[in-house]
């Protein structure tokens, strides 16, 4: 199969790596190397594919501690949010489309867990690598009121933006499986069934005893 798509455990908070790739032209992408950024070169290795490009999905140091020796071991250029802090050579902004040879990837701005938080999407597979916006049955942590309102918007917007059939892979192993489906999510996902923001603030603020009450990690 010329496409490669492929989730790779990095250690650290269950950190999840990706690596897309395009094996007929002999090119890969990564994203979000984080503590083992040398699993996903090896395995970029193993294809015959030259890494050019890291994407992250935001700038927490968990994700983007990789980023460094990924662009020493392939010269790739590190791509992110146009305003994150993050050290990087290309400016990503809502609605951008990047290639890895003949595959699409569509970038949608989600801000809320992080001010420069990106979700990559690629429409072809139908496939949502979501970083810490949304992960399986959860979603990413906020600072505040104002980052709680900005995180709901976000999510909102994916019922516009992907398919209920699109796959969820997010960035750490914290669901009760490592991926998902946005129909699954929005049946179960405790933040997202009632799609309500005084609902969705409300279970912000209450989730410590709702997880304890029912046996959530």
């Amino acid at each position: 199969m010329q496409f490669i798509f492929e989730q790779i455990r990095t250690g650290g908070d269950r950190n999840f790596g990706y690596l897309i790739g395009d094996r007929k032209n002999q090119v890969a992408t990564l994203v979000d190397p984080s503590y083992q950024p040398e699993l996903l070169i090896q395995r970029a290795k193993d294809q015959s594919l030259q890494v050019t490009h890291v994407i992250n999905t935001h700038g927490h140091g968990d994700h983007t501690n990789g980023n460094n020796r990924v662009k020493e071991l392939t010269g790739a250029q590190i791509a992110t949010y146009r305003d994150s802090s993050v050290q990087h050579d290309i400016d990503l902004v809502d609605s951008q489309e990047m290639t890895v040879g003949k595959f699409q990837l569509k970038i949608l701005y989600v801000p809320g867990h992080a001010d420069d938080h990106i979700l990559i999407y690629i429409p072809e597979f139908q496939i949502a690598i979501t970083g810490d916006h949304l992960f399986v049955g959860k979603i990413g942590g906020t600072m505040g009121e104002a980052d709680a309102r900005q995180q709901f918007e976000s999510l909102m917007r994916l019922q516009v933006e992907l398919p209920d059939d699109t796959t969820v892979w997010p960035g750490h192993d914290v669901g009760c499986r490592p991926s998902s489906t946005m129909a699954l999510e929005w049946s179960t996902n405790p933040f997202l069934i009632d799609r309500n923001i005084d609902r969705f603030l409300e279970m912000k603020q209450k989730w410590g005893s709702f997880k304890a009450e029912n046996g959530l990690m």
